[in-house]
C-alpha cells in the first residue's frame, strides 16, 4: 500500500512539475517567423564631411596678439576669433590719411588757380596755353586726390583685417597658430565647419548606377550599433574618375544629426529594389562566442536552442535568416530569460 502511494505521489509531483515548466515556458513571448517584402540595398563605405567648411587665413602680415577660441569651441557668425597686432596697420592708416589731406589741399589750390585762370582768359590777360596748363594741373590733382582717397580706404580696410571674424556659425576644427607667432598674408589661422549641415561622400562603381537609379534613396549606418538614419537627399555628381571608374555620390544627412563629425567612416545603403526575406527580431538572437542561435518555441511551449545563419540587418530591429529556421516557426523574443529559466530547472 505504501509502495502504491509512493508511485502515486511521485506521479503527481512529476505532473505538477510538468505543468509548472510548461506554464513557465508559455510566459515567454514569442513571434512567428514569416517572409516579408523588404527593401533590398547596395552597401558602400563613405566618409562624413561638412557641407560648409573653411579655413580662415591671414589677410595682412603681423604678429598674433590674441586667440579667443580653440579647437572644439562653438562660435557665432561675426564673432572675433583671433586678433593680429594692429599697431603697424594703424600707422599705415595714419600715413594714408595724411596723404589724402595733402592731396585734397593741392586739389583745392589747383581748382582755385584754374578758376582764376578762366577769369583772366575771359579778360584776355592770359593765353590759351596758360589756361590749358591750369586745367591740366587741376585734373592731375583731382586724380591724385582720388588715388589718395582709395589708398586711405584700403589701409582702413586692412586695419579691419587685424580682427579675424567667423564667416558663419559653427565649430572650430583646428587652431593652426600660436600667440606671438608672425603670420604673413595667406597664412592659415583656423579651420572650422558647420555641424548643422553634414553629408557623406561615397564612391560608387559605374556599373552600379543603373541599380541605384536617377533618384536614389539611401540609409546611412552611423556607427557600430547599426544606428541608421534616412538621408534627406542624394546627389550623383555628373563626372567619373577615369582611374577608378567610379562616380562620387553625395548623401545629405538630416540637420543637426547627433554624433556625426567630419572624417567619420560610415556605411551607406542605397535602396535598389525589393525582395522577400525571412525576418526575425534582432533581440531574439543569442550570440555565444562564435555561436549564433535562437530559442525555437514548439507547440507545447518548450524552447530549444537552435543555431542559425543570419544575413544583413533589415531596418532598426530586424535581421534576415538565411538558414536554420522555417516559416511559421516561433522564436522567443527574450532569449536571456529563456536561458535563465532552463538553467534553473
Amino acid at each position: 500500500m505504501k509502495t502504491g502511494y509512493s508511485f502515486l505521489l511521485v506521479g503527481l509531483m512529476c505532473y505538477a512539475g510538468l505543468i509548472s515548466v510548461t506554464q513557465a515556458a508559455e510566459q515567454f513571448p514569442s513571434v512567428a517567423v514569416q517572409y516579408r517584402e523588404v527593401e533590398q540595398s547596395y552597401s558602400a563605405d563613405g566618409v562624413v564631411e561638412a557641407a560648409r567648411q573653411s579655413t580662415v587665413s591671414a589677410q595682412i602680415a603681423g604678429r598674433v596678439k590674441e586667440i579667443l577660441f580653440d579647437a572644439g569651441d562653438t562660435v557665432k557668425k561675426g564673432q572675433v576669433i583671433l586678433r593680429i597686432d594692429e599697431r603697424e596697420a594703424a600707422q599705415v592708416v595714419a600715413g594714408s590719411q595724411a596723404q589724402l589731406m595733402q592731396a585734397q589741399i593741392a586739389m583745392n589750390k589747383a581748382q582755385s588757380d584754374y578758376e582764376r585762370a578762366r577769369q583772366l582768359f575771359a579778360q584776355k590777360f592770359i593765353s590759351q596755353a596758360a589756361l590749358d596748363k591750369a586745367q591740366a594741373d587741376y585734373k592731375m590733382t583731382l586724380a591724385q586726390a582720388a588715388a589718395s582717397e582709395a589708398g586711405a580706404e584700403q589701409s582702413a580696410l586692412a586695419h579691419g583685417y587685424t580682427s579675424v571674424v567667423a564667416p558663419y556659425a559653427g565649430v572650430v576644427g583646428a587652431r593652426l597658430v600660436e600667440v606671438g607667432e608672425m603670420v604673413t598674408v595667406g597664412k592659415p589661422l583656423m579651420s572650422g565647419f558647420d555641424p548643422g549641415q553634414m553629408r557623406v561622400i561615397v564612391d560608387v562603381p559605374q556599373y552600379k548606377l543603373t541599380d541605384i537609379g536617377t533618384h536614389p534613396k539611401a540609409m546611412v549606418e552611423l556607427n557600430a550599433d547599426h544606428r541608421q538614419v534616412q538621408a534627406t537627399s542624394v546627389t550623383v555628381l555628373p563626372t567619373a574618375d577615369a582611374r577608378t571608374h567610379s562616380i562620387q555620390v553625395r548623401v545629405n544627412l538630416p540637420a543637426r544629426e547627433v554624433g556625426v563629425y567630419p572624417g567619420m567612416f560610415v556605411r551607406v545603403k542605397f535602396i535598389v529594389g525589393k525582395a522577400n526575406k525571412l525576418l526575425i527580431p534582432a533581440s531574439a538572437v543569442v550570440r555565444r562566442s562564435e555561436l549564433v542561435a535562437v530559442y525555437v518555441v514548439d507547440e507545447k511551449g518548450d524552447a530549444k536552442l537552435r543555431q542559425v545563419r543570419l544575413g544583413e540587418p533589415s531596418g532598426q530591429d530586424e535581421v534576415e535568416v538565411l538558414a536554420g529556421l522555417k516559416p511559421d516557426e516561433k522564436v522567443a523574443l527574450d532569449p536571456v530569460r529563456v536561458g535563465m529559466a532552463q538553467k534553473a530547472r
